[in-house]
């Protein structure tokens, strides 16, 4: 076989960056949004490597010496700080050594470790030498686990003592398993990971193309175990606007510090906070514990954040700290990031009137994100609103029959396959990756409508869309109207068999301190929904209850709730 003629250096001057339109830049221009993404241009270079345009590109540039990561202090010891020169050479050897433990380029290296040094090496590591990293979080039940690490049949796996010692056996169920990498003291059949630091550095990153396999993400999905979805090396690229527009244009300037208590598995912990943090030069925060709101703010103020992804969940919860600049006054937070699930517009009140800065919602998939959202340094937030299509981004709201929808009118929201942030595919399941694609769209399984000004409003997911007596109803506006009630602490909604309707709304409902289950609170809110909403959405049904079933990423799981129904 001929062999590829040379490509170009990946930056021939070694401080060139791919050519990306900056949206930091647009913090000075008078144009409107809709005139700045209308000429937004991503050009996406042939030959581009993850590892070594963020951490690599760094450390040998004017940024060398600044702090690339700060590991807190957890189970991988005291806490600890790499400049990007430190970093890069760590993560050269760890490549190597990965090498020297059989690794090719394409094989799949899982990562199961919390946020710190061992999961920024591997994560690294692999990318230079041209694998694919399955980061699992560690909050995978065994059966998850286990299907995980068969499904992408990995040669390898790192993780921590504390991580492996809690999923005793489940080697022996792992038939592609060679080698066990343990971080914090290896045992019997196991492998230090440790003895990377003793290992001749690679001397550069594999060649790989933008188009190159680089991340295999396993995510729940409203049926059967996990799906595998693979990313290309381009990944981050597509990632760089958004992220410049829910952290307020603020990622060109120097001193930014990013953070999120979500697991460096979730696609969120790797682009909205790791890999973009990386590329932008700023220093990213490495920690992990309980996530109370008290912990959250000791955890922010104590490291200096400056930008973070919190999930709605999380949001809601801190909502209830009044004044916590008081609490804490060396908090130097300066926009906060949130998706996953709608944000009640009574926590983006609070973060503007509590902590004085905004609180930026934006939505996407895992399979292709950061598709709509919001910067207020460029247009106004709508309360209830999901925002504006991010640049490069064409959206439109298809019924039933594929065909575009009216203004106004809701339907399922659909991508386009140039799509900067879309996934190459689902890992080993052909039928179901063709299936999110009608034509040269990208089929999401969610639903809302676009209004004259180019907002978009989310009405549900196609399994979470409830449908009763010929009516749409999204759980997403419902909750929002409930917990506008001064009793409601947290609600979530879903749609239960109803022998004449269909459906009927069913709502669950936390109350705050000081409120106690009635019928006649029940019929208040009852009340409140109709009168604030609409008469045909009100909940039917209400129960309350002490606590929510979450997901592994903490999410409310409205799968979990419709499941008691049937």
């Amino acid at each position: 076989m001929n062999q590829p003629a040379a490509p170009p250096p990946l930056f021939p001057n070694d401080l060139e960056e791919p050519r990306v339109t900056d949206a930091n830049l647009w913090l000075g221009s008078s144009a409107p949004y809709e005139t700045l993404a209308a000429g937004f241009q991503l050009e996406v270079p042939e030959w581009f490597n993850m590892a070594d345009a963020t951490v690599g590109r760094h450390a040998r540039g004017i940024f060398a010496d600044r702090i690339a990561l700060v590991c807190s202090s957890c189970e991988e010891g005291p806490q600890q700080t790499f400049t990007y020169r430190e970093l890069d050479l760590e993560a050269r050897r760890c490549a190597k050594f990965l090498k020297l433990h059989g690794v090719c380029r394409g094989d799949v290296v899982i990562c199961y470790t919390p946020q710190g040094r061992t999961a920024a090496l591997t994560h690294l590591a692999a990318y230079l030498i041209g694998a694919i990293v399955a980061p699992l979080s560690l909050l995978y039940g065994r059966e998850t686990l286990l299907h995980a690490m068969n499904d992408s049949k990995a040669p390898i796996v790192v993780t921590t003592r504390q991580a492996w010692d809690a999923l005793p056996g489940l080697r022996d169920a792992l038939p592609s398993l060679k080698k066990v990498l343990v971080s914090g003291g290896a045992g019997e059949n196991e492998i230090a990971f440790e003895k990377y630091a003793l290992e001749t550095p690679v001397s550069a990153a594999e060649l790989t193309r933008s188009s190159d396999p680089a991340l295999l993400l396993y995510t729940s999905g409203s049926t059967g175990l996990p799906k595998g979805i693979l990313h290309a090396h381009r990944l981050v690229l597509g990632y760089l606007a958004s992220v410049s527009l829910f952290y307020e244009l603020q990622m060109r300037e120097p001193g930014q510090i990013l953070w999120t208590p979500s697991d460096w598995s979730w696609i969120a912990g790797i682009v909205n906070v790791q890999m973009t943090g990386w590329y932008f030069g700023q220093t990213v925060v490495a920690g992990q514990g309980k996530v109370t709101p008290e912990w959250i703010f000791d955890f922010v103020s104590a490291h200096g954040v400056t930008h973070t992804f919190l999930t709605p969940t999380a949001l809601k919860r801190m909502a209830r700290i009044e004044s916590p600049r008081l609490t804490w006054p060396e908090l130097k937070i300066r926009a906060i990031g949130t998706g996953g699930e709608p944000c009640p517009s009574a926590v983006l009140d609070w973060s503007q009137s509590q902590l004085g800065i905004p609180v930026n919602e934006f939505y996407g998939l895992t399979e292709v994100n950061h598709l709509i959202g919001n910067c207020q340094r460029l247009f106004p937030v709508q309360p209830g609103s999901m925002g504006k299509a991010y640049p490069g981004h064409h959206l439109c709201i298809l019924d039933e029959d594929g065909k575009v929808c009216p203004m106004n009118t809701v339907g399922q929201i659909a991508a386009r396959r140039d799509d900067p942030t879309l996934f190459i595919a689902y890992w080993g399941q052909a039928e179901r990756t063709q299936a999110m694609f009608l034509g040269d769209l990208v089929l999401t399984g969610d639903y809302a409508k676009i209004d004259s000004q180019g907002y978009f409003w989310y009405e549900g997911r196609r399994d979470d869309l409830i449908k009763s007596a010929g009516y749409r109803i999204g759980p997403a506006e419902v909750e929002d109207s409930l917990v506008s009630h001064p009793a409601v602490e947290e609600a979530a909604v879903v749609g239960v068999p109803d022998s004449e309707r269909g459906q009927v709304v069913k709502a669950y409902i936390r109350l705050g301190s000081g409120h106690s289950p009635s019928d006649t609170l029940a019929n208040e809110l009852r009340a409140h929904v109709k009168t604030h909403l609409a008469l045909y959405k009100y909940p039917r049904l209400i129960e309350f209850v002490d606590a929510f079933p979450l997901t592994s990423t903490g999410k409310i799981s409205r799968k979990d709730l419709r499941n008691r129904n049937t």
